[in-house]
């Protein structure tokens, strides 16, 4: 089995791979993260899901390298991590009976023949109506200040949504498993 390198500093995609139960390195790849002039979301999620793969490709030249990347967006506005609770708070209020989409990207780059392989999985929730004490009391519990859309939906995030919609829950934290095992497949690894 050729080596698994997953291109990311997230530790909500370490451990969604550890799912599989597949042995992995883990790497944080420097790269320019600024979307490109009048760029589509699902264009920007690819490119740097791409681009994270790439970047590790001299460095891990025998390894199935794996980049993923999320953009949330909402009204057609892109919504970064909000770093803070401010933002955090402005973008949940800005949620409050509305639906986000989530686009994940996910590449896997066979470093050793250059085949790259890209998508990007669509997952969309539909958040309750909120009011500012809720979302103060969530943000005050769960400070979710480095995730995109100011929500952690694998903790007590789930308690703003009214419905979800997807074909890999995995897509919304971060990293669609689903399709991931499709694209490990198509490069001669087996899973279970």
């Amino acid at each position: 089995m050729r080596p698994l390198l997953l291109a990311s500093s997230s530790p909500y995609r370490r451990e969604l791979l550890q799912r599989l139960g597949l042995p992995f390195e883990h790497r944080s790849p420097a790269i320019d993260e600024s979307p490109h002039a009048n760029e589509p979301p699902e264009a920007l999620a690819k490119r740097l899901a791409s681009e994270k793969a790439r970047a590790l490709a001299k460095q891990y030249a025998d390894h199935l390298i794996i980049g993923s990347d999320q953009v949330a967006v909402l009204d057609t506005v892109i919504l970064g991590k909000p770093h803070n609770f401010e933002r955090a708070k402005a973008q949940l209020m800005e949620a409050s009976g509305k639906r986000v989409d989530f686009l994940t990207a996910l590449a896997l780059l066979n470093a050793s023949t250059g085949r790259l392989q890209v998508d990007c999985i669509k997952y969309s929730v539909h958040f309750r109506t909120l009011d500012e004490a809720t979302i103060t009391r969530y943000l005050q519990a769960e400070q979710p200040y480095d995730c995109a859309g100011s929500f952690k939906a694998e903790r007590l995030g789930i308690s703003l949504f009214r419905r979800m919609e997807g074909d890999d829950p995995t897509s919304l934290i971060g990293l669609p498993l689903i399709r991931l095992v499709d694209m490990l497949h198509a490069e001669g690894l087996t899973l279970p």
